[in-house]
């Protein structure tokens, strides 16, 4: 063993002595990974290909213990320092270049309470293992579109979903957070403790290490009535036409996305995909004139279990890809809107870039706008551009079109913004963050940050910056 060169919360790097790190090994259950030891070069990677950093130290933290442990680390030798729950952020947040990674990855416990209709798991959980467990007794609540994604980070921004029309946002659900401050503090942040984090934890993240989170719980299924309806992109005009109209007057069970992209065989495709989460025979009613228009090249809708649901979209956000993506919240679909989307989606730099219309409404506008940190609870649609490409070769021009095309797009934006969707700051800008909360509940944030976080001890987040 020898001494380590890592990068501290400034910026630049210390020597930090052989015996430190040793030391600091012996106080850990889970494992530690340095440059050079087996595992390292797997434990640092993340779901963005376009991302690929070295951290100093990994820990593969077995408990909160090890969390608590890492984080006074991490504090006493003033290291840069990355929290990583699934790995799946686009921006990159989880991991970083010469600091401490504290990872959870290892954290997989999930104990469901069917009878309270409850559920506490451990912050390395995944969605689609969240699913395996709470659909055993018939349950679940919202959990983003793709199943490897991790329900800590989904959470902390807001976390839309299939279910988020009906049930709420991920973060609307959750009923309490167990955090590690910066302090290396143990909290539990719920309506009647710490309320004050807790209402900033839903949405904000930012203030800590969450290691294990509790949602309230919704009957669904056994089975969801869920798939995608296939047109050909000749139409693509005339689908979001349709599209709009058809989500001015479905109901809240019922959530849908519209996307503009390729079929596996290389056929470019409008595409809307669809979850009703009620009545299968009266969802088969109401899904008719999706069924109908155009007529569609392929009905893949049909009764699924939720689980295969939240999988649908995995071949579409694959792991080790090049991803670069621009967002924001829309006004509306107008015809200009339109035929924008429609112009650009016809020139995708590779088979796998798409742009795609994702609906709210329902239950997340029902929820009051001051009852947690994630804003614009009023917005109707969130355009998402997606360049993805398995060939780093290839990205420059994927970002270039994402860029691009998310320009053209300001003119019917709101100027505001999905914070899980925001990529690196040097791409988007500081700006960007404060769009994603409005003034007000920015501020809010900031009065937090200060309160649990004044050293801006954690952040390698969608940063809030602390002001004392």
């Amino acid at each position: 063993m020898t001494d380590l060169r890592v990068t501290t919360l400034t910026g630049g790097d210390i020597l930090l002595q052989d015996s430190a790190i040793e030391e600091f090994e012996k106080g850990l259950r889970g494992q530690l990974l340095r440059p050079g030891d087996e595992g390292y070069d797997e434990a640092r990677k993340v779901w963005n290909g376009m991302i690929d950093r070295r951290p100093g130290l990994i820990a593969r933290c077995a408990g909160v213990a090890d969390v608590i442990h890492s984080v006074n680390f991490a504090r006493t030798h003033n290291l840069l320092m990355a929290v990583r729950g699934g790995g799946h952020n686009v921006a990159g947040k989880a991991t970083c270049n010469g600091g401490l990674v504290i990872d959870l990855s290892c954290l997989k416990g999930i104990r469901v309470d069917p009878i309270g209709r409850t559920v506490r798991a451990e912050g390395g959980v995944t969605w689609g293992e969240f699913d395996l467990e709470t659909q055993a007794f018939g349950l679940a609540t919202t959990g983003g579109i793709v199943s490897t994604t991790g329900i800590a980070g989904l959470t902390l921004g807001g976390g839309l979903g299939w279910l988020s029309r009906r049930c709420g946002l991920a973060s609307d659900n959750l009923l309490s957070a167990d955090i590690v401050t910066a302090d290396g503090k143990f909290l539990t942040a719920s309506a009647t403790e710490h309320e004050d984090l807790f209402w900033g934890l839903r949405g904000g993240g930012n203030f800590g290490v969450v290691t294990s989170l509790e949602y309230r719980l919704h009957v669904i299924g056994p089975t969801v009535l869920a798939g995608m309806v296939v047109y050909p992109f000749e139409k693509a005009k005339e689908i979001l036409k349709f599209y709009r109209e058809f989500t001015s007057t479905e109901p809240d069970e019922l959530t849908s996305y519209a996307a503009l992209g390729t079929l596996p065989g290389g056929d470019p495709v409008a595409v809307i995909f669809v979850c009703y989460n009620g009545p299968i025979e009266e969802g088969e009613k109401i899904l008719r004139p999706l069924k109908e228009f155009g007529p569609p090249v392929a009905d893949q809708v049909h009764p699924m279990v939720y689980r295969e649901v939240q999988s649908i979209l995995d071949s579409s956000f694959p792991s080790g890809q090049q991803h670069y993506w621009k967002s924001n919240f829309l006004k509306g679909l107008n015809d200009d809107a339109i035929d924008t989307m429609v112009a650009y989606c016809a020139s995708r730099p590779s088979p796998m870039s798409h742009g795609t219309i994702e609906e709210l409404g329902g239950a997340v506008n029902q929820m009051g706008q001051e009852e947690t940190a994630f804003n614009h609870r009023d917005a109707r649609y969130s355009l998402l551009i997606l360049g993805i490409s398995p060939d780093p070769v290839e990205s420059d021009k994927c970002i270039r079109w994402a860029c691009e095309f998310w320009e053209a797009m300001q003119p019917f934006s709101s100027g505001g913004v999905y914070v899980n969707y925001l990529g690196q700051e040097a791409d988007e800008g500081a700006g960007r963050v404060r769009a994603a909360y409005g003034r007000q509940k920015y501020q809010r944030l900031v009065a937090l940050k200060n309160k649990y976080d004044p050293t801006n001890f954690f952040r390698l987040n969608q940063n809030i910056k602390p002001t004392v």
